[in-house]
């Protein structure tokens, strides 16, 4: 699902909107393949999104973006998203928005609380089952001995 942009904004879920002033584009030569305009055309996109100090993210999901082990990254919580996909500008641009908005969705899911259980009584008597049955088929592969 493509962000959508509508005055200065950039819609990744109804609730959840950036400006573009919180955005940073920079250009830079692509490298790979790209004919005769490949050492002329800035077409690589580098997007940077400064999430510790971003305003427009609500601090629930701004704790959940920063806790994960992200290379993108930086270690003072700027997001930095490379896009050298595709040959012209314009895409590469669209290409990283797609992106961070996709990172941006996936922190909204909020994880399940897991609920520690005990293992049933019925459940450890099969383990305690299956182990001593794996334990006599491993005691049969021993030496033979002979007896003449």
């Amino acid at each position: 699902m493509a962000p959508v942009y509508h005055r200065g904004m950039m819609t990744v879920t109804p609730a959840l909107r950036i400006p573009e002033s919180e955005l940073a584009e920079s250009f830079v030569r692509s490298s790979g393949p790209g004919g005769q305009n490949v050492n002329k055309v800035a077409s690589a996109v580098e997007l940077r999104f400064d999430m510790a100090r971003s305003p427009s993210l609500p601090e629930p999901l701004r704790a959940r973006l920063l806790a994960r082990r992200d290379r993108r990254l930086t270690a003072d919580g700027v997001l930095v998203i490379q896009a050298n996909r595709f040959r012209d500008q314009a895409r590469n641009r669209e290409d990283a928005r797609e992106r961070l908005a996709e990172i941006l969705r996936a922190a909204l899911h909020v994880p399940k609380k897991r609920v520690a259980t005990k293992p049933s009584r019925a459940s450890r008597e099969r383990r305690i089952t299956a182990k001593k049955k794996r334990a006599q088929h491993k005691r049969g592969r021993g030496r033979v001995f002979d007896h003449e």
